[in-house]
């Protein structure tokens, strides 16, 4: 597979993956409140490692090419913009528990401060915050062990440890963005996310069979490429139909967490993480707050002998700028992360081969809308349908009402559905 920029290897090496930094701004998504290639040799088993490659693409084609000292220089602040945005995750990732165990602290605090006759109506309170900060503790180990190599987790970059590995206060923000990256644990690598992943994943997969049927087309030679991957379970599946497929993923939260399940985990089910103890509202009952997730639910390394998976780390629109090189393009719950979705809609019109095809599903919960000092577009799914078909797109399939939901917790008494637009549009033969 030839893939611009993105590290391509024969399937007996290594994968690579690869993050420029400025693909890694963004957080997770927001709450509504080429040619053919000398066949390998078959391989016993998938027993490879993700590796990550780091190789920065900037987009800047209105600048006048700088004089080389000028260029040295934004390279040197670019490089240090990379190491200090790396080590920020990491700290938040350290500091999960001491931000984890202040909140239960306020809330004791608070239970304290009643009068003691209310108190003594609610004799297991303490007890469940108790249990609550033993859950914080094992969720810390899980995200500790995470992190435990993420300083080498780059083939040819070392970003090095920050600070001897001392931990700072991390901001909200950054926090909210990790106890949402545990939450997509459970989306795509437990069993409990299994529902979810039928309503998003499968409408998407069953597309690609169908447009991409085993008895007409040879399944490695289809390149299908899934940006805005996640912890990467929508290309592990598509990968393991037998189809070429690589992930993208630009958040540094998503990266470490993927390439953990990706290159750690392979007996099912062998770890736990309570993603729900965050919720403090909306509990029918005391226990659904640390009900317990198990993942992975199945083993990432079963993939098939020869399979071709591999994942990119970085700005979709950076790094993919070859043309016509993609059979699908597989989008879930993406094209609302642009500035400006007419951008993901030209880039994705260039590198699709003619005849190739673009699936989506999801919403369009912008997630620039209200960030102060971010362009921010947004586009009803009229604008954007009339902008593809200005393109050239021809439409092949269109829902506009698909119920789904993201990291959903079914047990709160409080749930977002989303009704999705699900579509598959075709760039035509002809296309230049």
């Amino acid at each position: 597979m030839s893939v611009a920029a993105a590290c391509p290897l024969p399937q007996q090496e290594q994968l690579q993956l690869q993050p420029p930094v400025k693909a890694m701004r963004r957080g997770s998504r927001p709450s509504p409140e080429g040619g053919e290639e000398e066949e390998p040799p078959e391989q016993p088993a998938w027993d490879r490692e993700m590796t990550f490659c780091s190789e920065r693409r900037r987009r800047q084609p209105q600048q006048k090419q700088q004089p080389a000292a000028a260029a040295g220089a934004a390279g040197e602040e670019e490089e240090r913009l990379e190491r200090e945005h790396f080590r920020r995750i990491l700290n938040a990732f350290r500091y999960y528990g001491t931000n984890m165990h202040e909140r239960v602290n306020r809330t004791e605090r608070h239970f304290r401060s009643l009068p003691a006759h209310q108190q003594k109506l609610l004799p297991q309170f303490l007890f469940h915050l108790e249990k609550i900060r033993k859950c914080i503790d094992h969720n810390q180990e899980i995200l500790q062990t995470i992190v435990n190599d993420c300083t080498h987790m780059f083939e040819n970059k070392e970003y090095g440890d920050d600070e001897n590995g001392k931990i700072s206060p991390a901001s909200t923000f950054d926090m909210d963005k990790l106890k949402s990256t545990l939450k997509q644990f459970v989306r795509d690598w437990s069993e409990t996310g299994k529902p979810e992943r039928d309503s998003c994943y499968q409408p998407i997969i069953n597309e690609i069979v169908k447009n991409f049927p085993k008895d007409s087309w040879d399944l490695s030679k289809v390149n299908v490429l899934v940006p805005g991957a996640g912890l990467g379970r929508l290309a592990w599946e598509i990968a393991m139909l037998g189809y070429t497929c690589q992930g993208n993923e630009w958040s540094l939260f998503m990266l470490f967490s993927s390439n953990f399940v990706l290159n750690r985990c392979t007996e099912t089910n062998s770890y736990k993480l309570y993603p729900w103890i965050h919720q403090f509202s909306n509990n029918k009952r005391s226990a659904d707050q640390i009900q317990p997730i198990y993942f992975p639910d199945v083993d990432p390394h079963s993939l098939p002998p020869g399979a071709n998976f591999s994942m990119t780390a970085g700005d979709f629109q950076e790094i993919y700028c070859e043309h016509n090189i993609w059979d699908c393009i597989a989008t879930c719950f993406f094209i609302d992360t642009a500035h400006n979705v007419i951008d993901y809609i030209d880039t994705i019109w260039k590198i699709l081969k003619p005849g190739g095809i673009w699936i989506n599903l999801g919403p369009l919960l912008y997630h620039f809308e209200n960030l102060a000092n971010e362009l921010s577009i947004e586009l009803s799914y009229e604008d954007i349908k009339n902008v593809m078909l200005q393109y050239g797109f021809h439409i092949e399939m269109e829902n506009e009402s698909v119920l789904t939901t993201y990291t959903v917790n079914e047990l709160s008494m409080m749930k977002y559905y989303y009704e999705c637009v699900m579509f598959v549009v075709r760039k035509p033969e002809s296309s230049i």
